[in-house]
């Protein structure tokens, strides 16, 4: 596993060279003391491994910018590469926004997937309200017609290539508009020729299923079948998804194929591990899948602040994500 004494980790995402795992995660100094600080301290640390057992932690990758709409920390995000050169998409807050509320899509290019270059001081995608729910408020300072669109949740960007060979494709952690608190959860969907222009599109499933939120998305083929998961606390379910299907924090969805769409309402839970959380799924070196996250365990006071070592999983017969082992 990765542990870091004098930081706190959670949210991660992998890279696959080839040759190295290379695992990105959100950490944060354990000195602040409260670790409800660490949202707005977060910065993107970087370790690498042969086997998703034993890291070799590299130290902080990308921090927030000195000004703009990411000065204040980087979120959860995901990494594609294009050609020779590696692109991460990541969350970013600001200084001159509504504090946690105010979330960015950003991206930054690397050649060795360490040392990272902004590709705009803009963020790269931005809600459209048509689809997905926003807060239309000026930043403090700010008068007149010269609105900043914020949105309350817009963030964990999965880009990932066109099944055909198409452009490429961002799925997007977001609220559906016309739906209620902890109801509204929906997977926003962007296409791109080259990376840098994105055209919005509506969500790839309907609200209403329980979810307030599907964070830090994964679309992928294991085992044959393309299977959708992602996580929300048990705090940003309803109480009828709760009394359904109980408190867990990993979910799965059986897909049509690795862009959907998706029917929320048939999500179930990944009970191995309950309090998993952020948790990439990655292919291993012998073609098996694993999960690789942390607890949730915040909230009972537990610290779980650390990468555990990988779960073994597989697609059962109805196209869920299950542990091959507990």
């Amino acid at each position: 596993m990765l542990r870091l004494d004098n930081f706190w980790v959670w949210d991660s995402w992998v890279a696959d060279d080839g040759d190295l795992y290379h695992l990105f995660f959100l950490q944060a100094p354990r000195s602040l003391g409260d670790p409800g600080k660490r949202h707005v301290n977060a910065t993107v640390g970087h370790a690498t491994s042969r086997d998703l057992l034993t890291w070799d932690y590299l130290g902080e990758c990308l921090g927030p910018a000195e000004t703009g709409f990411d000065d204040l920390a980087i979120w959860t995000g995901s990494v594609v590469r294009a050609g020779d050169q590696w692109w991460m998409f990541y969350t970013a807050i600001s200084t001159a926004g509504h504090h946690i509320f105010d979330q960015r899509v950003g991206a930054a290019v690397s050649d060795d997937l360490h040392h990272w270059r902004r590709v705009s001081d803009q963020p790269t995608l931005m809600a459209d309200r048509s689809w997905y729910k926003t807060l239309d408020l000026a930043p403090p300072g700010t008068t007149g017609p010269d609105l900043t669109l914020s949105s309350e949740t817009w963030r964990d960007p999965l880009v990932m290539p066109d099944p055909d060979g198409d452009g490429w494709h961002m799925l997007v952690t977001a609220r559906g508009v016309g739906a209620g608190r902890n109801d509204d959860g929906v997977v926003a969907h962007a296409r791109s020729r080259d990376l840098v222009a994105w055209e919005m599109g509506p969500p790839l499933c309907k609200p209403g299923a329980g979810f307030g939120q599907l964070e830090v998305l994964q679309s992928k083929v294991v085992d044959g079948r393309a299977v959708l998961v992602f996580t929300c606390h048990p705090q940003e379910m309803t109480a009828e998804r709760i009394a359904e299907t109980g408190e867990y924090c990993t979910w799965s969805v059986p897909s049509p194929g690795v862009l959907g769409p998706w029917d929320i309402s048939q999500a179930r839970p990944f009970t191995a591990e309950p309090d998993l959380f952020a948790a990439p799924l990655v292919q291993q070196r012998d073609g098996s899948w694993a999960l690789v996250g942390f607890r949730n365990t915040e909230p009972k006071g537990i610290d779980g602040f650390h990468i555990l070592d990988p779960i073994p999983v597989t697609v059962d017969d109805e196209g869920y994500l299950v542990a091959t082992r507990t």
